[in-house]
């Protein structure tokens, strides 16, 4: 074999070592996603300890690594509480004949209180809001509201859209106690509450509703605590030149849960797959230390507003100030377009690093910027003035907050590039 001959082959040996490599790890991060959205976590919810046995997975993991935790019980939880309504019972509904599925079929909002007709049929008197363009119209509907009777309001998104109502948690505050079912065209996405209203709203696909709804047979059963235990999961690998500076890897490992006992929240792309990053960066960092401590932290209670980053926020285990550089990870089980960084236009030295990096070795297709949104665990960070980003992929499927979020359809694409940039990324960051 002459030289050229040996140039080649092993050009070729690296590069199926590589891609077996790469393969690896794919497979690896996953199996976690696999692993943390299968029904034995019921959607790492509030329901049948979802959260909990999450939370126990990730501690598990942190002890095998060789993580240090942060407190001196080496459990790695930092505990709190907070309120939040549940729905650990039954969650059914038949409009006319037609029973309907939870999850596909309906939701009910997260907020809502019970409801029971007691297997009867009651009689539904539907309203057109279709008109109702102003806050006089929609007062006048509203007196006309009564708590004995049964609603089906179609055209609902007439009155959240003249109105301006931000969300769907200030739009059910306007109704009394009672039954108020709303046909909504187009995908349905549940929440989480910490609070409750007096009505019990039930969001319905009108292309599996009857033509004409005009009874229905209803049971939601709901538990609203008060002071839920929760838990943030935090471990770190200790710097070996500065270990008084930080970086650190979030996301959320919480998501919805269960809505009753048949509709399971799986979660994977929000957020099993960020949570699984983190748990690779944790194990890769683990055997491979690097001159800055480095920490990772999986928050709860995302889904019901940053609850868990707030909390550490504000009780944080180290000074804030020691803190070189925050990256959250929400949403990150596909790739195929690349990756938006959220802070990116404030950011823009660490911006100008990733874009580096991706331009020499194209871990990933594309990195967009974005300007700042408080709609990760980032913001509680950013909000106490500590450099933070998140990150999120590009060209996902529309499952989002629904039964559809599975794991087997993630695509994958680029986790691998993304872990990669990562971990050169947190070099550059030292000054590597």
């Amino acid at each position: 074999m002459n030289a050229k001959h040996v140039a080649i082959f092993t050009t070729l040996v690296l590069t199926f070592s590589i891609s077996r490599a790469q393969k690896s790890e794919t497979r690896w991060i996953k199996h976690q996603i696999s692993t943390l959205s299968g029904p034995s976590m019921h959607g790492r919810g509030y329901v049948n300890k979802g959260g909990e046995k999450a939370a126990a997975f990730i501690r598990r993991n942190f002890k095998e690594f060789g993580l240090l935790p942060f407190e001196k019980d080496s459990t790695y939880y930092q505990p709190y509480t907070m309120p939040i309504n549940t729905f650990p019972g039954d969650v059914l509904m038949k409009i006319n004949k037609k029973i309907l599925e939870p999850g596909p079929d309906f939701i009910v909002y997260g907020g809502s209180s019970a409801f029971n007709t007691e297997e009867k049929r009651i009689k539904l008197h539907r309203i057109n809001l279709g008109n109702v363009k102003d806050s006089a119209a929609w007062a006048k509907v509203k007196s006309k509201f009564d708590t004995t009777k049964a609603y089906c309001l179609k055209n609902s998104d007439t009155v959240t859209k003249y109105l301006k109502q931000p969300s769907m948690r200030t739009f059910a505050k306007e109704f009394p106690a009672g039954l108020f079912i709303l046909p909504k065209h187009g995908k349905l996405t549940w929440t989480a509450n910490m609070e409750t209203v007096p009505a019990t709203i039930i969001y319905a696909e009108d292309t599996v509703l009857p033509k004409r709804p005009r009874r229905a047979a209803v049971r939601i059963e709901t538990k609203f605590i008060p002071a839920f235990k929760n838990q943030n999961v935090l471990g770190y690998v200790p710097g070996t030149e500065k270990p008084d500076s930080f970086i650190v890897f979030t996301a959320h490992y919480d998501h919805l849960g269960r809505m009753g006992k048949d509709a399971l929240f799986p979660g994977a792309h929000d957020n099993a797959s960020g949570t699984a990053l983190v748990l690779y960066l944790a194990r890769y960092f683990a055997a491979h230390p690097q001159k800055y401590s480095i920490g990772f932290m999986l928050f709860s209670g995302e889904e019901a507003g940053l609850v868990g980053s707030k909390h550490y926020a504000a009780h944080p285990v180290f000074p804030l100030s020691q803190i070189r550089q925050v990256v959250n990870l929400d949403m990150v089980g596909d790739a195929k377009d690349g990756i938006t960084v959220v802070n990116g236009d404030t950011r823009e030295k660490e911006f100008a690093m990733l874009e580096d990096i991706n331009s020499q070795k194209a871990y990933v297709p594309k990195i967009v910027k974005r300007s700042q949104t408080q709609n990760s665990d980032h913001y509680s960070f950013s909000e106490k003035g500590v450099p933070a980003i998140f990150i999120y992929g590009n060209g996902t499927k529309p499952y989002y907050h629904d039964v559809f979020d599975k794991a087997a359809e993630l695509s994958m694409e680029h986790i691998d590039g993304l872990a990669k940039l990562l971990e050169d990324f947190t070099g550059s960051l030292q000054g590597k």
